[in-house]
């Protein structure tokens, strides 16, 4: 690997943004690609699916096989509220392969004696995404049931386009969510992204079993990303 792309791996690793390299088999010119910069309309297909997918692989480029390898963030989980169900999710998380941190600003809840060696940040979310900002390759788990708390970074999370963004609360309670988020601006679009009951529809009735079923809508959805897709591999 060329010592220039290994520094701008390292950058894009550090900013958690994605990067592709495509060596040319037959050559072994290789370019890398940033999310987000424009490319070659040659290959811009392949790249935006590898970035979907996280899947490298051999392309063909203008009758030339090329190899394709693509370099994503690891996702995360950032959960705004130290309560039951947070507890019991930070234990699922570590298990599925998520790094995940707890975010909530009463000292009460956020505490090493429950959460033991889990990332907690006892402060606002306005004050802890400041520092360590939302992306795509985040799901954002709202559940204090304290719109003080949670609607915030609900809406920072659709700003930054999380792959997942969940809210506890029944449907009468996100009714009124949606009147407050949409009064900050947050179009309908933003509004449909809003998994709300939060978690897959399984019956859910202790907090535990509420972790599965939102773990288990949190990966459904990461590998649901490029469904659509009529070349996925």
């Amino acid at each position: 690997m060329l010592l220039e792309h290994l520094h701008r791996l390292n950058t894009a690793r550090d900013a958690r943004l994605a990067t592709v390299t495509v060596t040319e088999l037959g050559t072994g010119t290789a370019r890398l690609f940033l999310e987000g910069e424009a490319y070659d309309p040659s290959i811009a297909p392949a790249i935006e699916l590898a970035l979907c997918t996280g899947k490298s692989g051999i392309i063909e480029i203008d009758g030339q096989a090329a190899f394709i390898n693509v370099y994503l963030p690891p996702p995360r989980i950032v959960v705004i509220g130290a309560v039951h169900i947070s507890q019991a999710l930070a234990g699922m998380a570590q298990i599925a392969g998520f790094d995940l941190t707890i975010i909530d600003p009463r000292s009460a809840f956020a505490t090493p004696e429950r959460f033991g060696e889990t990332k907690l940040l006892g402060e606002w979310p306005e004050d802890a995404l400041q520092r360590a900002p939302l992306d795509a390759y985040t799901a954002l788990v709202a559940v204090t049931h304290d719109p003080k708390i949670d609607d915030f970074p609900l809406m920072k999370a659709l700003e930054a386009g999380c792959f997942y963004v969940g809210a506890l609360g029944s449907r009468k309670t996100h009714a009124g969510r949606v009147e407050r988020l949409t009064k900050l601006g947050v179009d309908e679009t933003g509004i449909a992204r809003i998994h709300a009951p939060i978690g897959l529809d399984i019956r859910a009735s202790s907090p535990a079993e509420i972790a599965v079923a939102i773990l288990a809508d949190i990966i459904q959805t990461l590998h649901a990303r490029c469904d659509g897709w009529p070349e996925r591999r």
